[in-house]
């Protein structure tokens, strides 16, 4: 049994050695004179490979396939020399070296058959068995070679599928996780928020009335679901750095003392650091941190303009100022919604986002929060009555 074998720098792998194993090795010779074809055959029988003879270009294209690791071409043939036959065995792509025969002094043969892709060539008549013994041999596995580099690229294929089929698998298993814990987070934080509402009931009503404002006023922009899912968990945790500030002071009769102003004022920053560790929540730890900025740079905590602010935080900007408007307080009364909405007019530009004030000032007048916003089928009728 002839066998070749390849290493491949694979360590740990069943991809780290491909072998080859064929007995014997198969060989086709063609050429147009019986005795040399004949005289051939028996020197390679004799070295232990199988032979399939032709007699010329015709005949190599009829008999050829992939089974074949040698073909020897004489290049004179009648009909279809071995140059042309040279030309359309390369246009089967079966990668098998051809060894070419030439008489002797037809050296200009022999560089024009290796220009055209011929693996060697062999002068007759033979009479150095060793030396042709030896080339046949090199051509032989160059065909082991071209053979061993094919199964390891579908044996590396295999392996590159079942490695994609495991990683998608795991990949599978991770998004699940992740939304599970995603999932968890955000029940924490909602009890988080409810044991905040506990503290103040202000505080409980106006969360609420601000997530329906913001996703009222994000369908009206048609945002994606994605954005909404963002706008609605900021809504829902825009205050949530409330929970750990003494909020006494707001319930008092009157209005606020300074220092009590720059306690409150620290609420946005406080809650955007009770927020920032959970990486999945980045976008509504930004809106949380600025959703008391001004688009004149003036708000806090960082004096950003409305150009350094995303859309998603200009909404809880409106909705929540527009709240705070309506709404009772233990030092004034609210405003009517017109006059609300007037407010938010006159702002426009300076305190809020033109856009968004506009988009807002259309969407709100005959809505009523607290209607269950989060049901769809509500959310439907009423889009299609007021459009």
């Amino acid at each position: 049994m002839l066998r070749d074998e390849i290493s491949l720098p694979f360590k740990d792998s069943k991809l780290r050695r491909i072998a080859v194993t064929k007995e014997p090795k198969k060989i086709l010779i063609a050429d147009d004179d019986v005795m040399v074809r004949t005289t051939i055959s028996k020197i390679l029988k004799m070295f232990g490979y199988t032979v399939e003879t032709a007699a010329d270009g015709y005949g190599v294209l009829q008999a050829i396939d992939d089974t074949y690791d040698v073909v020897i071409l004489d290049i004179n043939m009648p009909e279809m020399d071995g140059f042309e036959t040279m030309k359309k065995l390369n246009d089967l792509n079966y990668d098998i070296p051809v060894l070419f025969l030439t008489g002797a002094g037809s050296m200009d043969y022999a560089v024009k058959a290796i220009n055209l892709g011929a693996y060697d060539f062999l002068t007759k008549p033979i009479e150095d068995l060793d030396i042709f013994n030896v080339k046949i041999r090199r051509a032989m596995e160059k065909r082991m070679y071209v053979l061993q580099e094919r199964e390891y690229k579908l044996a590396l294929e295999d392996d590159v599928r079942v490695k994609a089929a495991q990683l998608e698998k795991q990949n599978e298993l991770l998004i699940t996780y992740s939304n599970s814990l995603e999932k968890a987070t955000v029940q924490l934080m909602t009890s988080l928020q409810n044991a905040m509402e506990e503290k103040d009931f202000y505080t409980a009503g106006h969360t609420m009335r601000v997530t329906e404002y913001a996703l009222l006023l994000g369908n009206a922009m048609d945002l994606p679901e994605s954005e909404i899912t963002i706008l609605r968990r900021a809504a829902q945790f825009h205050d949530i750095g409330k929970l750990v500030i003494d909020l006494s002071c707001i319930q008092k009769p009157g209005k606020l003392t300074e220092e009590e102003w720059l306690l409150i004022r620290k609420h946005p920053s406080v809650g955007a650091n009770i927020i920032k560790p959970l990486g999945f929540m980045s976008r509504e730890q930004f809106i949380i941190r600025h959703h008391h900025e001004r688009m004149d740079g003036k708000g806090y905590p960082d004096g950003l303009t409305g150009d350094k602010l995303d859309d998603l935080t200009k909404i809880i900007i409106v909705v929540d100022s527009y709240d705070a408007m309506t709404s009772r307080r233990n030092y004034r009364t609210n405003m009517s919604m017109e006059q609300a909405l007037e407010e938010l007019d006159k702002c426009s530009g300076t305190q809020f986002d033109k856009t968004m004030v506009d988009y807002f000032s259309r969407s709100v007048v005959n809505f009523t929060p607290g209607k269950n916003y989060f049901n769809p089928e509500y959310m439907d009728a009423f889009y299609q009555n007021n459009n």
